[in-house]
């Protein structure tokens, strides 16, 4: 599945994914996703107050600023290698258990792709399901 990311933030994507695994006709099983990038990610994180989302990508990016004199690699700009800090400080893949042919998450959990660059990006995330 592909995702046009505006800017750098969190973009959640439980539904379409949810409605992937509810396609495939699985009742019970384990879903796996998987970004094929190196300056984003994916992560599992509360989807009720969109100031979770805001105050983790502040910390995020004070945590790794765009730009540090530390870098060596910037051949796309100031943000890359920031960027590509973030995604190995965060994750490339989740697992997600499914059951009643439904993801299993919490009350308040939703799947978020983590775009850590700052122009817009096409963000490929490879799902499998396996299961019965």
């Amino acid at each position: 599945m592909t995702f046009s990311t505006p800017a750098r933030g969190l973009f959640e994507i439980t539904g379409p994914v949810s409605d992937w695994a509810a396609s495939k006709g699985i009742e019970t099983g384990l879903l796996t996703l998987f970004i094929r990038h190196t300056s984003a990610s994916l992560v599992i994180q509360e989807n009720a107050d969109p100031q979770v989302q805001r105050d983790l990508e502040a910390y995020m990016d004070r945590l790794v600023p765009d730009g540090d004199a530390l870098y060596r690699h910037t051949a796309e700009g100031p943000d890359d290698m920031a960027a590509h800090v973030k995604g190995a400080l965060t994750q490339t893949h989740l697992q997600i258990p499914v059951a009643n042919s439904g993801l299993v998450l919490g009350t308040w959990q939703g799947i978020f792709l983590f775009e850590h660059r700052t122009r817009p990006r096409p963000r490929e995330v490879m799902m499998v399901l396996v299961g019965d």
